[in-house]
């Protein structure tokens, strides 16, 4: 018998996993609703999404496949700008997407890559747990073409 310490939940000790501390609603369990949204749409200006995910093991290629498939849907939205996905370990991915308005956001979440997420068969296949979308407001830039 091994006396295996659980993972800490202590804010100090979760400050060094990648990506945001985790939200209490994120526990792992099957089946799961896809995505969750945190934040508020705030006033109008620039406005963004983190989007947290975490791959079952075994499924991260999956996970890169989904990713490359909302890059695709993205290219054809006028009111994305910035988009970028990343991975932090080989379980954890993120997306960070930059937008003009509430307005060109919430077209993005009409558009192909919210179809995606909202498949949730598919997310429920690949993901440990619902990805965590956090609305984000922008304070400031230097970019380029969208925003």
């Amino acid at each position: 018998m091994t006396n295996a310490t659980p993972p800490s939940t202590r804010p100090e000790d979760l400050a060094s996993a990648p990506g945001p501390i985790p939200h209490p609603q994120l526990a792992a369990s099957a089946p799961h609703r896809g995505v969750i949204v945190t934040g508020e749409n705030g006033g109008e200006g620039h406005k963004a999404f983190y989007i947290h995910i975490e791959a079952k093991p075994g499924k991260e290629d999956e996970v890169v496949r989904m990713l490359n498939d909302i890059y695709g849907c993205v290219l054809d939205e006028p009111a994305t700008g910035p988009w970028f996905a990343v991975r932090y370990s080989p379980t954890t991915f993120g997306i960070f997407e930059a937008f003009p308005s509430i307005a060109g956001r919430d077209a993005h979440v009409a558009g192909g890559g919210g179809d995606i997420f909202r498949d949730k068969a598919r997310m429920n296949e690949i993901l440990s747990a619902p990805a965590h979308v956090f609305r984000l407001d922008i304070l400031l830039n230097k970019a380029g073409v969208g925003i």
